[in-house]
């Protein structure tokens, strides 16, 4: 694992979740094909737990975390609200670290910076 330098990318990951399956894909897919993010994973199903209108809900859920540069975050951001059905999604962006030198220069190819 190398530390990102001033002159390489701005890593993150974004993470959202949906309840089903094909919903997933479905964004995982529309960010990547827009190139809002160089690859997606899709991962579930999770149980979440969470505060809701006053109560505590349980769902089943699917995860997608999109791979994504500092650059292009807003466009994929606004891609996901767009496209997702939740009245107040999850999209949650974490500073990549560091990581493999090719595998950000990689990254940094498929989104551009914007």
């Amino acid at each position: 694992m190398t530390d990102q330098s001033s002159s390489a990318p701005t890593a993150l990951t974004v993470t959202t979740t949906t309840d089903s399956r094909e919903k997933a894909e479905a964004l995982a897919r529309g960010a990547v094909e827009a190139r809002l993010a160089a690859c997606a994973q899709v991962s579930g199903p999770v149980t979440s737990v969470y505060h809701w209108r006053s109560a505590v809900e349980t769902a089943e859920e699917w995860q997608v975390v999109l791979k994504t540069t500092g650059g292009r975050y807003a466009a994929l951001e606004a891609h996901l609200l767009a496209a997702h059905d939740y009245e107040t999604p999850e999209v949650l962006a974490t500073a990549v670290v560091g990581g493999s030198a090719a595998y950000l220069e990689w990254l940094e190819t498929e989104v551009g910076t914007a």
